[in-house]
C-alpha cells in the first residue's frame, strides 16, 4: 500500500506525539493540520514540517489528499468528528476514549461501517510489542492460571477546574481519561487467560472521590470480575499519583510489567516485563523494539487499512465497545455524568447535522386503515433502551434507516420508556413523523376506568397530545367488551388516539367488540398485537399472551385482512444457531415456549433454507412473518445497532408460496 496521507485534526499535546512519531515511520506523511485557530494550526504545521494548515476542521476532511485523520479533540468532540470523517469517506484513529459512553460508540462504529473506513480507538501500547508479548506469556500459560490483574493508570494534574481534565463539559476525569488503560487492560489480559481475544467482565464495582468543585472523578478504584473468578483490581486519578503499572497474579507465578503504558516511550528501544514463577529467580524478558510507541500505531493503523479493523491486541470495535461499557458502569457507580449524556446534550444529532433517512433504503412500508401515515413493516420495541444516549443512538439510527413505527407500553420500564421516546421525538421535532404504538390496560388494570386513566398518564410521559395506535395490553373476558369500545371511543372522539385494537386479544372477543361497535355506530378495532412467528409458541412465554400462528388464526387474518403487529416475532432467538439445540437451553423461557419436535423441523428447514439463499437463519424466519397473505409489521427488539442492520437485511429476502408453506410444515 502507498503511503498514507495524515491529516490531524486537533494540535494538543497528543496530535504533537503522533505528529513525533509519523516523523519516524515510512508508512504515513503528515500531510495537513486542522485546529480552530488558524494561526495554531499554522505554528503546529511549521513545527512538524506539515505542509498544509487549515483554520477548520470541515476543511481538513474536505481536502481530498487526506487519506486518514487523526482525531484527538476532546472528548465529548470524538463522536461528532468521527462521524463526520467517515462520512467524508476518511479513515479514523480516535483518541482514546472512542467517545464518551458506548452508546456513542456505536453511533460511531457504524458510521465507519457503513462508509466502509478503518477505525480504531488510539490505545498505542495495545499496538506495542511488549503488549503482544504479554499476551503470549499469559496465553501460553507461563503464570498457571491467572487469579488476581492489578492495573493503575494515576498522576496529579493539579487543580486546574477549566481544563480538560477536571471539567465536566470537557469529559473530565480520571476514569475516561486514563482509567480506560486499566480497565482495556485488565480485559484484554482476562481474555487471553481464556484463549481470546478481550474479555467483557460479568460484574463491575467502583468507587471513588467526585471533586467538590470539578464534580468529576478525581481518583477512582474498581473491581472487575471475569468467567472463571478472574478478578481485576484496576485504580485511576489525575488528583492523585499512584504508581502506575499491571502486576498479573497467576497459580503458579506473576508477572510484573514496569511501564505497561508507554512501553519503550517515544523512542526504539527496550521494554521489559518481570517475570516470577514458583522456585524460579525473577527473570527480566527485553522486548527489543524498533520503534517509539506512535509510530508503531501509526503502523498498525497502516497494516490493517484493508480489512478497516485493527487485529488483536490492538483495538477492534467490539473491543472498544466492551470497554466503553465498562467504562459506564463504573462511572455509574461513582455517579458521574456529564453535561452531553442529558436530555439537553441529546438536542442535535451526535453529528450535528439533522435527522433524515439515508439513501439507498430497504426499508418497505404497509398501511393500517385510519392512519395516514406510511408505517414502516419493522416497528422498533421500546422496552430495553437504559438512558437518552441509548434510546437516542437506537432510534436516530432506526429513522435514518426509514424506519417510523416504534412500540411502546404502559408498564414497560415503569414509564421510563415512553419519557425517553417522547424527550427524544422533542430533541427532533419529529411528531407527525413517527407511528406512536403505545399500549395499556394490562392485568389486573385490565378494565375502562384503569385504561383512561394509564392513557392520561402515558400522554403525560410522552408530552404528546394523541397516539397513532394505542392496544390494549390484555382483555379480560370477564368486562363487556362494549365497555372498551365505548371507553375507547370516547378517547378517539376527542382526538387522543387515531386506530386502536388489542394485543393477546382471541378472535372471538375481537369480532364480538367490532360486532358491538356495528351495532352502535361506534368505531371498531382495527390492528391486532399477538405473537405470530415461525416456531409455533407451545406455551405462553408470560400470563395472558396469545399467538396468531395458528392455522384457523392465520385463516382469519387473511379473510379478514386484519393487520397484525407481531410480537417474538423471531421467536425469542430459537432460530439463532447454537442457541436453542433440542438437547436444551440455558434459556428457561424459550424451552418453556418454544421447545417441541415441530418447532425442531421448523428450525432445521430454516437452518437449511438460510444456507441455500445465503442469510442468516433469523434474517429467513422474519422474512416468512413478513411474507404472509395479510398485513403484517413485525416488532423487533435490538439492543445494538448493529443488530438493526442485521434486522434490515430482511427485505432482500424473497420466498415464494411454496417455500413458505414448506416452512412451516405445510407442503
Amino acid at each position: 500500500m502507498r503511503t498514507l496521507r495524515w491529516g490531524l485534526l486537533a494540535c494538543g499535546n497528543i496530535a504533537k506525539a503522533l505528529a513525533r512519531g509519523l516523523s519516524e515511520t515510512d508508512s504515513g506523511d503528515a500531510m495537513a493540520a486542522a485546529s480552530r485557530s488558524l494561526d495554531k494550526a499554522k505554528e503546529f504545521a511549521k513545527e512538524f514540517g506539515i505542509p498544509k494548515a487549515y483554520g477548520s476542521y470541515e476543511e481538513l476532511l474536505a481536502d481530498p489528499e487526506i487519506d486518514v485523520v487523526y482525531i484527538s479533540t476532546p472528548h465529548p468532540m470524538h463522536a461528532e468528528w468521527s462521524i463526520k470523517a467517515a462520512d467524508a469517506g476518511k479513515h479514523i484513529l480516535c483518541e482514546k476514549p472512542i467517545t464518551i459512553n458506548q452508546y456513542d460508540a456505536m453511533t460511531v462504529i457504524e458510521a465507519a461501517r457503513r462508509n466502509d473506513v478503518f477505525l480504531m480507538e488510539a490505545f498505542m501500547y495495545r499496538c506495542n510489542p511488549q503488549t503482544a508479548k504479554l499476551v503470549e506469556l499469559v496465553r501460553d500459560g507461563e503464570i498457571g492460571n491467572v487469579k488476581i490483574i492489578n492495573s493503575v493508570f494515576s498522576f496529579d494534574a493539579g487543580e486546574y477546574l477549566e481544563g480538560r481534565l477536571l471539567n465536566p463539559k470537557l469529559g473530565g476525569g480520571g476514569i475516561l481519561d486514563v482509567g480506560c488503560y486499566a480497565t482495556s487492560m485488565s480485559r484484554l489480559i482476562a481474555g487471553a487467560a481464556q484463549g481470546l481475544d478481550f474479555a467483557d467482565p460479568i460484574e463491575v464495582q467502583g468507587m471513588g472521590h467526585r471533586g467538590e468543585k470539578s464534580r468529576v472523578d478525581e481518583w477512582a478504584a474498581g473491581m472487575l470480575r471475569f468467567e472463571g473468578d478472574i478478578i481485576a483490581r484496576i485504580a485511576t486519578g489525575v488528583r492523585l499519583n499512584q504508581p502506575s503499572d499491571v502486576v498479573i497474579l497467576g497459580s503458579e507465578g506473576s508477572i510484573v510489567v514496569p511501564s505497561p503504558w508507554m512501553c519503550n516511550g517515544h523512542e526504539s528501544g527496550e521494554a521489559k516485563i518481570l517475570l516470577s514463577r514458583a522456585g524460579k529467580d525473577t527473570e527480566e524478558i527485553v522486548v527489543a523494539v524498533a520503534k517509539g510507541i506512535y509510530a508503531i500505531e501509526a503502523d498498525t493503523v497502516a497494516a490493517n487499512i484493508k480489512r478497516r479493523q485493527a487485529l488483536s491486541p490492538a483495538m477492534s470495535w467490539d473491543d472498544s465497545l466492551g470497554n466503553m461499557a465498562t467504562l459506564d458502569k463504573w462511572r455509574a457507580a461513582i455517579g458521574v455524568e456529564y453535561p452531553s449524556e442529558t436530555v439537553e446534550g441529546y438536542a442535535t444529532t451526535l453529528s450535528k447535522t439533522p435527522l433524515d433517512v439515508r439513501q439507498p433504503c430497504k426499508m418497505k412500508y404497509g398501511e393500517v386503515p385510519g392512519i395516514d401515515k406510511k408505517i414502516s413493516r419493522l416497528v422498533m420495541g421500546m422496552d430495553n433502551q437504559v438512558n437518552i444516549a441509548h434510546a437516542t443512538a437506537m432510534y436516530d439510527d432506526f429513522f435514518e434507516r426509514g424506519g417510523t413505527c416504534f412500540d411502546t407500553a404502559f408498564i414497560y420500564g415503569g414509564g421510563q420508556h415512553e419519557t425517553l421516546f417522547g424527550q427524544w421525538v422533542r430533541n427532533r421535532d419529529i411528531r407527525e413523523q413517527v407511528v406512536l404504538l403505545d399500549k395499556g390496560a394490562h392485568t389486573p388494570s385490565c378494565y375502562p376506568d384503569a385504561l383512561v386513566n394509564e392513557f392520561d398518564i402515558s400522554l403525560e410521559r410522552l408530552q404528546m397530545d394523541y397516539v397513532d395506535i394505542y392496544c390494549m395490553h390484555r382483555d379480560d373476558p370477564e368486562v363487556p367488551v362494549g365497555e372498551f369500545v365505548d371507553v375507547l371511543n370516547e378517547l378517539k372522539d376527542k382526538g387522543q388516539l387515531r386506530v386502536f385494537g388489542g394485543s393477546n386479544w382471541t378472535v372471538e372477543r375481537f369480532e364480538a367488540a367490532n360486532e358491538y361497535a356495528r351495532k352502535n355506530n361506534k368505531t371498531g378495532f382495527t390492528i391486532l398485537s399477538n405473537n405470530f412467528s415461525l416456531a409455533r409458541m407451545v406455551k405462553a412465554p408470560w400470563d395472558g399472551c396469545v399467538a396468531s400462528s395458528s392455522p384457523e388464526f392465520r385463516t382469519w387474518h387473511e379473510t379478514t385482512q386484519t393487520p397484525l403487529l407481531a410480537w417474538s416475532a423471531t421467536s425469542k432467538g430459537f432460530f439463532v444457531p447454537g442457541v436453542a439445540p433440542p438437547e436444551g437451553s440455558k434459556d428457561g423461557l424459550l424451552v418453556h415456549s418454544w421447545y417441541a419436535d415441530d418447532n425442531f423441523e421448523r428450525q432445521k428447514r430454516c437452518f437449511r433454507l438460510a444456507k441455500k439463499k445465503g442469510v442468516h437463519p433469523v434474517t429467513l424466519a422474519l422474512s416468512y412473518v413478513l411474507h404472509q397473505k395479510f398485513p403484517v409489521f413485525a416488532l423487533i427488539g435490538p439492543r445494538r445497532v448493529s443488530e438493526t442492520v442485521g434486522y434490515l437485511e430482511v427485505f432482500g429476502v424473497e420466498l415464494t408460496d411454496d417455500e413458505v408453506r414448506w416452512l412451516n410444515l405445510a407442503e
